[in-house]
């Protein structure tokens, strides 16, 4: 990762951590899934491990082709440049367009990935966790345009809403809750006074 000197002490210690999370095994289904659902355009890798994922994906490009294809052609969110950006603010403002894009889609904000976590290595797990959301959702939505095995992502939980009549709501106030206590069957029988020894009788 260029531009970043030797980690000292505690830095080098969270930074240790961080690389930790990140999964290799989980990398190999990723760049699968990315290539069969973005198209053969994408590319791949030029090496396996995290060093060769983040430079594959840390242009934005095909992470942007990555988004537009889950939407049917002609309402793809992001533009991409061709040739593909080349200067460092260019590459980092094609990523953001990606993580909008994303959490239009549906990624809640604590799954997407911060700009640097990609394009300086910071994180690269949370980029993969990022990516997860995203072919989760993809598959929830089952809209036809996820390309890949479903069981690849977990279906995220659908809201199951429930409408109640006003009479069925009227009601619904008139009952009370087993939380709220019950005085059946309540008495003070075998209780003592505060302080006072309790009788036990043989």
């Amino acid at each position: 990762m260029a531009n970043k000197g030797p980690s000292y002490g505690m830095s080098r210690d969270v930074l240790s951590r961080i690389e930790k999370k990140y999964d290799d095994e989980l990398e190999a289904r990723l760049v699968q899934w990315i290539k069969l659902q973005g198209g053969s355009d994408v590319g791949e890798p030029p090496e396996q491990g995290r060093y060769g994922f983040q430079q594959w994906l840390k242009n934005g490009v095909v992470l942007s082709k990555l988004i537009n294809s889950l939407y049917p052609r002609g309402s793809q969110p992001i533009r991409i440049p061709d040739p593909p950006p080349s200067m460092a603010f260019k590459q980092m403002e094609q990523v953001a367009q990606f993580l909008k894009a994303a959490e239009e889609y549906g990624v809640v904000k604590t799954d997407i990935f911060q700009t640097v976590d990609l394009y300086e290595g910071k994180d690269l797990a949370a980029v993969q966790r990022t990516i997860i959301a995203l072919g989760s959702i993809a598959v929830t939505k089952n809209d036809g345009q996820y390309q890949g095995d479903p069981s690849w992502f977990m279906k995220k939980a659908q809201e199951h809403k429930r409408d109640f009549t006003d009479d069925k709501l009227k009601q619904g106030k008139n009952i009370i809750g087993l939380q709220m206590g019950s005085n059946q069957g309540a008495s003070q029988s075998g209780m003592t006074g505060y302080g006072r020894p309790r009788q036990i009788i043989s």
